[in-house]
């Protein structure tokens, strides 16, 4: 029996050129980028390079990039850092009932420090209503986080 992977939105294999970039870093260069010694010096000269260049493909300054362990640390950096960081504008919140449990639980924390979200919900093939989702908006609305693709329905 043939076996056919397809849950590319939960990971995916990595490709070619990214194995054969990581690889001299798994076994020759390893080291900590936060540690003085010359590895992880090497280490550190590696990950800036690799800042770098993912700063240059997008066209983002240097500063804005991060690289995080994945896709929860990336949702709660992002969720909370943007609420936290407009909290000055506003503490209403917006996403859909159905996201990745990472980030309703972004979102459930930010309410026990005083934020208030709107959970939308979604029709039977798991979409938003844009109607609903623009009479959600308020004055005091510093976020909405609304998921392209789910990877349960398949839909965007």
């Amino acid at each position: 029996m043939r076996r056919v992977y397809l849950d590319h939105a939960a990971t995916s294999p990595v490709r070619r050129e990214v194995v054969e970039a990581m690889l001299p870093h798994f076994s020759e260069t390893m080291g900590n980028a936060s540690s003085l010694h010359m590895f992880g010096q090497r280490a550190k000269r590696a990950l800036e390079m690799a800042r770098q260049s993912v700063a240059s493909a997008l066209g983002a300054d240097l500063k804005e990039i991060y690289f995080t362990s994945g896709g929860t640390e990336s949702n709660n950096l992002a969720i909370k850092g943007v609420a936290r960081a407009n909290s000055h504008r506003g503490r209403h919140l917006i996403t859909s009932a159905i996201e990745r449990h990472s980030v309703l639980n972004a979102f459930r924390h930010l309410e026990t420090e005083g934020y208030q979200v709107t959970y939308l919900p979604v029709d039977d093939q798991g979409i938003v209503d844009l109607n609903a989702l623009e009479h959600s908006i308020r004055d005091d609305t510093i976020l909405i986080s609304i998921m392209l693709a789910n990877n349960e329905v398949g839909h965007h």
